[in-house]
């Protein structure tokens, strides 16, 4: 069991798509949380098409908290997504409600850590970096905070920033090889290579490109927008998720075997 956060540093790169294709196509017990702080339970009006009202579940979560039954709760507010084995926990309906959800965020780390009995992993959806709410306990606890950006030069400026920073906050809690890149559009225009040899310097010394994934605007718009898309299973973009979740397994279990042998 792990809990994966993605992010991005600037614009929309996708983070949403790839958080939902992600766990759609990993053919295995996922929980998905939508905590963007922007709001707007983007993933039920875009996949979903709104045919489904989203509940209060981030809201009710925090009232379990104070009442002490948050792991209790978590079960009964997470949503079943239709042909699947995932289960979604919605995200909050306004960015205003995120700003109020401040001590919910640590609590919940370690109940969704618990959900280790279950097998199931828990992929979350964090937003932009630097929005007022945001749920900064998730990206510091996660077992890989994985940043997504696109390979043009306006993205590829802001990442080196943010990286430089996360860098430095994961370091001071022993994290530091918990992030990483998704790269969305190699070779639009810069490859893979190029882009891990700029962003090296500021993530000691090694690129923190993990994995990529394909410009697929058609196989993107199913996750994002609930399109019907032939033959989807055997879309780029569903071969480079199922990619990116090797990678990152991989790398978590590399993690995990590097902490053993520091405290050996």
């Amino acid at each position: 069991m792990a809990v994966i956060t993605l992010t991005s540093a600037s614009g929309s790169p996708g983070v949403t798509t790839t958080a939902l294709g992600w766990a759609l196509s990993r053919g295995r017990p996922t929980v998905l949380v939508d905590a963007d702080p922007t709001g707007g339970a983007s993933m039920l009006a875009g996949y979903l098409r709104g045919q489904m009202v989203p509940p209060d579940a981030l809201l009710e979560l925090w009232t379990a908290q104070q009442q002490g039954r948050l792991r209790a709760a978590l079960p009964s507010l997470t949503m079943s997504l239709p042909d699947s084995q995932v289960g979604l926990l919605p995200g909050t309906r306004s960015h205003g409600q995120a700003r109020g959800l401040v001590g919910l965020w640590e609590p919940l780390l370690a109940a969704l850590k618990a959900l280790e009995g279950t097998g199931q992993d828990v992929l979350v959806d964090v937003g932009r970096l630097g929005l007022a709410g945001a749920p900064t306990p998730l990206l510091h606890g996660a077992d890989l905070a994985l940043v997504a950006c696109r390979a043009d030069l306006v993205s590829l400026s802001a990442l080196r920033s943010w990286l430089a920073t996360l860098h430095t906050e994961l370091e001071e809690v022993g994290g530091a090889s918990s992030l990483g890149v998704v790269l969305i559009g190699p070779g639009r225009p810069y490859s893979e290579a190029e882009v891990g040899r700029v962003l090296a310097p500021v993530c000691g010394g090694r690129s923190p490109v993990l994995a990529s994934l394909a410009w697929d605007p058609k196989a993107a718009a199913a996750f994002s927008a609930g399109a019907q898309v032939r033959r989807l299973d055997s879309s780029k973009l569903v071969y480079c998720l199922r990619h990116l979740d090797d990678a990152a397994r991989k790398q978590i279990a590399s993690n995990t075997n590097d902490l053993s042998e520091a405290r050996a």
